[in-house]
């Protein structure tokens, strides 16, 4: 069959795909909208789980609950194909208090949905439905709904608790909307795709005293202004400058009035790096720069890693089949040229560390940023975003030629 054959035939078919999923449009806007009324926090999503486990066994779906707490995971099984599909989505909020002032606003005061988790749930469930009624596909299809992508790298605990053993995939897949990048729009990166993210707290401990007398304390507060500085060379003396990396000081805490010199003071910091040979680096060299740097003023540093997400680095044969998916579904000017990674993080990382596969990024249209009170999600890239997870289930599913 020819590739222009080809290419026609499945146009064709994401029209199907498509004109299906609008007409059950004002049905998953409205469930994605109950969904943000009723935000939950990091393993708290119980009623979403339920919500997600009720609509999934009246399409049937075989249906699996409580991993990871209140994770869910759906199985559906056509003809006698061998591959097997992971698509994933989370579930959770943020504790952030809602400020968009919408009708279907969030009811759980300092809870709200302002990275579009629920707009990620919504999206598969529509997906899940067109795949059980209609779907051409020969295979396994695993929908995964993970709880707390936020705070509890829940797709690692998912993971530990024998995710791709109870439900064994082949290739694994999840997005991510995306705001400022055009609603509908497809972002796809080969390689790493986001950033590592880990924390540290650093506590600059020296002796206090009266500001009228320094020389009769060790000053905390010049030490620790001297490790802020120090920090920022890490970056651009110590990663290749053809590598990427971040040091952030987020937050500074010491002392308690003018005239006084502290006993210590507190910085903590995030880093980030897209390789994790330079995230070695930054976990390496953060306590050796501060270490010295306090020491050098007559002072101590102790400081305390808190490791978070690794990268997200996407496997290229999956990532070449969601592109060429995207443009085969909605041709080639919807997938952005030259999309780059992002400097945020994600815990997807670790089901692409367990399993091959690609995480991909959806325009959400213009609007506020991500982890934003004013966000919310576009209903209006709802529906093609289903149709991508349809086409591309049915595409690696695919019912062997004739």
């Amino acid at each position: 069959m020819g590739s222009s054959l080809r290419q026609t035939l499945a146009r064709g078919e994401a029209l199907r795909v498509a004109t299906q999923l609008q007409d059950w449009a004002d049905e998953f806007i409205a469930l994605r909208r109950d969904i943000h009324r009723h935000p939950e926090l990091a393993y708290q999503e119980h009623r979403t789980a339920e919500l997600v486990a009720d609509r999934l066994r009246a399409w049937g779906y075989e249906v699996a609950t409580g991993i990871a707490g209140t994770g869910v995971v759906g199985t559906l099984r056509r003809g006698d194909g061998p591959q097997r599909l992971g698509l994933r989505a989370d579930m959770d909020a943020l504790p952030i208090t809602e400020a968009t002032g919408l009708p279907y606003a969030s009811l759980r005061p300092g809870v709200m949905h302002a990275c579009g988790h629920d707009g990620h749930t919504a999206v598969l469930l529509a997906a899940a439905r067109y795949l059980a009624e209609q779907g051409c596909f020969s295979g396994t299809l695993q929908l995964i709904f993970q709880p707390a992508e936020e705070m509890g790298a829940g797709a690692q605990r998912m993971i530990d608790e024998g995710l791709f053993e109870r439900f064994p995939v082949d290739a694994v897949f999840g997005l991510h909307n995306w705001p400022c990048v055009a609603a509908g729009h497809i972002g796809c990166v080969n390689g790493p795709a986001m950033a590592s993210v880990d924390q540290a707290t650093i506590t600059v401990r020296g002796r206090g005293g009266h500001g009228a007398m320094p020389h009769e304390a060790v000053d905390p507060v010049v030490a620790t202004a001297h490790v802020i500085t120090a920090l920022q060379s890490v970056v651009s003396r110590n990663v290749d400058p053809l590598d990427m990396g971040v040091v952030t000081v987020g937050m500074l805490q010491g002392g308690i009035a003018p005239n006084v010199i502290p006993d210590s003071v507190e910085l903590k910091l995030t880093t980030r790096a897209f390789r994790p040979e330079v995230r070695a680096l930054l976990q390496q060299r953060v306590p050796a720069l501060a270490r010295a740097q306090a020491e050098s003023f007559g002072a101590t540093a102790e400081v305390v890693l808190r490791p978070g997400y690794p990268p997200v680095i996407n496997h290229d044969a999956e990532t070449d089949l969601a592109r060429r998916v995207a443009e085969q579904t909605f041709g080639p000017g919807v997938v952005e040229a030259g999309f780059k990674p992002r400097t945020a993080s994600e815990d997807f990382a670790y089901m692409l560390q367990a399993r091959p596969g690609a995480y991909l990024f959806f325009g959400n249209g213009d609007g506020p940023p991500l982890h934003s009170p004013s966000y919310d999600f576009n209903d209006g890239v709802l529906v093609p975003a289903a149709t991508y997870w349809v086409r591309l289930a049915e595409t690696f599913l695919q019912e062997p030629e004739q």
